[in-house]
């Protein structure tokens, strides 16, 4: 049984980003805010969770799943509130509790396992301005720690209020603060660890005396101090502790995460170009020695290989390429690609696109439901939808296949080793051969067997000696007097 849970407060509106979909599903660098809080807790070792969920209480559980427990918070009557609601949800054993805001994605493991550490009394406890326990001997167990953040420019921030012996004495509201209390930079963060019983005590007595009505966790400190209990802190990086609040404050989330990922793929053996204008969605895994050109965005569940060139101009989407393969200015979405496959420029491959191994995709092909072998040939300008194409088949310049009749969609296959020559129509549902051939400009509408030629175009018709009849024509009609000219 776990002796230390997380409750995760997500049941917030999250009014500056207006919008209807609840503040910790908006997605920063392809997962939602709240599954980096998940993540950072459950690396710091806690699993056992608890989410406090309220507007979109539903489309939250629906996102995250049953893997965790939540407990609704109907009115938003503050965060103290919010905790309240949550500690019938934990298990007995629950001695350490973490609780932290779903909105600030940045945080990670090593912050807070150190809160966890300095709230049992480990050596960085007092790591703030006021230095250590003054006359302390050993370790001694606060019965709260806040995870605090040194700032530049604190204001509209609570701040930190520290005794001589280096504890937190209070935490003051901007608003309330004197202007001694306005220059101290280290400012509460809402993350904090609690002894589980006095963290209780504190709410029993808790009172939503504010103009809002409402019950605010920070005033559990205050409770904690007054009945002479020691409240701790420690302190993280100010680009960790930011919550979002805004469409601004996710962007520049997102910058983050962005350098975050280039420097893990960059440590890992992989060359980016320009990091700065390279997207590259948290989870991403690249091989070493693979190059990736600027404004690249890969996104999701993608997997790329080692020694692959990926870009400039690509976007790829939960898709995956093998080792050696070059995409260029392409769009491939949940498909993926053996080795050592060229694709591009200007392809489109689509959902459910599978390419073997040694495959050429050229410029200007879409690919949709398509299945293509080992060392065939795509190179301009085509359309497959629903296809399987064997090993070694060349597809010319302009092919389709018209894979839809308005009403169903149907499969054409295409065998080892067929020649399909440019500008052919495969009406499906319909099949060519191993080693069959379709003659240029061909409207193909039976199955052609192995080893065939298949033609089915409009027989040619020459008429010899046009041009010059035709000007001697043009000569007699530019004529004045003539029918058909005015005088």
């Amino acid at each position: 049984m776990s002796s230390t849970a997380a409750v995760i407060l997500a049941a917030g509106q999250g009014k500056r980003m207006k919008s209807a979909l609840p503040k910790v599903l908006h997605r920063c660098a392809g997962a939602p805010l709240i599954a980096y809080v998940l993540e950072a807790v459950a690396a710091a070792g806690i699993d056992e969770v608890v989410i406090v969920i309220g507007t979109g209480a539903a489309l939250v559980r629906e996102t995250l799943g049953e893997g965790y427990r939540y407990a609704l918070q109907e009115q938003q009557l503050g965060t103290g509130d919010a905790v309240a609601r949550a500690l019938p949800q934990l298990q007995a054993s629950c001695r350490d509790l973490l609780v932290l805001c779903g909105d600030t994605p940045l945080l990670t493991a090593g912050s807070l396992t150190r809160l966890l550490s300095a709230r049992r009394g480990g050596h960085d406890a007092c790591n703030g301005a006021a230095g250590t326990f003054g006359g302390s001997t050993g370790p001694v167990a606060a019965d709260a720690c806040i995870l605090t953040s040194i700032f530049d420019d604190p204001s509209g921030y609570g701040r930190i209020v520290r005794d001589g012996m280096g504890l937190v004495a209070a935490i003051v509201e901007d608003g309330d603060a004197t202007p001694g209390q306005r220059e101290i930079r280290e400012i509460n963060t809402g993350t904090y660890a609690f002894d589980r019983v006095a963290l209780e005590s504190a709410l029993s007595h808790l009172r939503p005396d504010n103009r809002q009505g409402e019950y605010y966790l920070t005033d559990v400190i205050g409770l904690l101090r007054q009945d002479g209990r020691r409240v701790a802190a420690v302190t993280a990086p100010p680009a960790e502790t930011a919550g979002i609040n805004s469409r601004r404050e996710l962007a520049a989330a997102e910058r983050v995460f962005r350098q975050r990922e280039c420097e893990r793929l960059m440590d890992a053996g992989v060359t980016i170009i320009d990091p700065a204008v390279t997207y590259i969605d948290h989870g991403v895994e690249v091989g070493r020695d693979t190059v990736i050109y600027p404004f690249c965005f890969l996104e999701g569940h993608t997997r790329v290989g080692a020694d692959c060139l990926v870009g400039p101009g690509t976007r790829l989407i939960d898709t995956s390429l093998g080792s050696g393969v070059t995409v260029q200015s392409s769009l491939l979405v949940e498909s993926s690609a053996g080795d050592s496959c060229q694709i591009g420029p200007f392809a489109y491959l689509r959902p459910g696109t599978a390419l073997a191994e040694r495959v050429k995709v050229g410029d200007f092909v879409e690919l949709k439901q398509t299945q293509v072998g080992p060392g065939s040939k795509i190179p301009h300008l085509s359309y497959m939808g629903d296809t399987a194409i064997g090993a070694g088949v060349n597809v010319g310049a302009g092919t389709i296949t018209c894979n839809y009749d308005g009403v169903s969609k149907y499969r054409t296959s295409i065998g080892d080793g067929a020649f399909i020559g440019s500008n052919t129509n495969l009406v499906a549902p319909v099949s060519v051969g191993s080693g069959a051939v379709t003659g240029a400009g061909s409207t193909i509408t039976r199955d052609v067997p192995e080893g065939a030629l298949a033609v089915e175009r409009g027989r040619q018709t020459v008429v010899a000696d046009w041009r010059r009849r035709k000007s001697r024509k043009d000569d007699r009609q530019d004529r004045p007097g003539k029918i058909g000219k005015e005088p």
